[in-house]
Parts: structure tokens; sequence; C-alpha cells
């Protein structure tokens, strides 16, 4: 396994539109590991492979949730996460709900950058695991946002595209100088 670089904005490539996966292979299975891998050290819940520079229909998700047994009032610095690793292949949203749900956004390509974004609330949606194995289930919450979230990569969307044209251009701005100032 091996952490690769992520893509940040304003790269051309993570506006590229990636293409289905028409057969899951072992490089594809080495690829989805390395993404665990990157995405872990990065870290974050969610990666697509665009955002490795690779232009297939591939994310991975891992929201983790508390082990067995961890008190619902727990001090969160002490609560033990289990990693939950989800893969999706070729996902597609087939019924998305009227309801929204805003959610705080980050994104590992626009690093730092936090918005509110508004996106169904529940979907139901399709798609194929690294066994190539086929999936049809509705999700909603964080999965169902970051769902959401990691299939814009797929089709060259950013969170930030869901925001007015004055707040995305604020939060470059910041991003821009914080890059400047890191230098």
């Amino acid at each position: 396994m091996a952490i690769l670089d992520i893509i940040e904005v304003p790269d051309a490539r993570l506006k590229v539109i990636s293409k289905p996966v028409e057969t899951v292979t072992d490089a594809h299975r080495t690829l989805i590991a390395d993404m665990f891998e990157t995405m872990y050290d990065a870290p974050g819940i969610g990666l697509a492979a665009i955002q490795v520079g690779v232009p297939e229909r591939i994310l991975v998700i891992d929201l983790q949730r508390p082990a067995d047994g961890t008190p619902e009032d727990a001090d969160p610095k002490d609560v033990k996460y289990v990693r939950d690793p989800l893969v999706f292949i070729n996902p597609e949203v087939t019924w998305a709900s009227e309801e929204l749900a805003v959610y705080n956004e980050g994104c590992l390509s626009v690093p730092e950058m936090y918005a509110d974004v508004n996106r169904p609330a529940r979907i139901r949606a399709t798609w194929l695991d690294e066994t190539g194995a086929a999936h049809d289930a509705e999700l909603d919450g964080l999965l169902a946002t970051c769902l959401q979230h990691e299939m814009d990569h797929l089709n060259g969307v950013l969170f930030i595209d869901h925001l007015s044209k004055l707040k995305r251009d604020m939060l470059l701005k910041k991003l821009d100088k914080q890059r400047r100032q890191a230098a």
C-alpha cells in the first residue's frame, strides 16, 4: 500500500468527469487500498479516485463508528473508533428525497476550508464493491451526504461549487492566503 498525493484546487484535473469501471481488477483493488491509506493519513472520511489523479468512478468512505459499548455521554477524546471502510464503484443515485439536510462540509482537495452545503437528506443508490458485487440501498445522514459529496468529484464538481460565487471566492482567497503564509 502507498500514500498517494491528493490533488488540490485549482488543479484542472478536479474538473474531469471520471469514466465508469468496466471490470473490477486487482489493479483497482490495489488503488482502493492505496486510497484508504491516503484518506486515513490525511485524515478524511471520503476520497474519490480523481482526487489522486485517477479519472475512474471509484470512491472510498469510512465514517468510523464508536466501538461497541461506548457510552453515549463519553468524552469525545476518550472514544475509541472502529474503522468501517466502504467502497463504491460506479455509484449512481437512483432517488433523492425532497427534504434537504445541511452539513458543514470540508474536502481534502480544498484543505482546511468548510462551508454549509444543502443536499438531499435521503438517497437511494446503486454501486459495485471491490469484489464487483452489486449493491442497492437507501442511505441517510452523514453517509448520504458523504456519498453525494464524493460522487460530485466523479462529475468534476467540488463542494465549493454549491456555494454562491461570493462565498466560493472568499474561501479560495482564504486558502490562497494560507498557502502563501505556509510557503
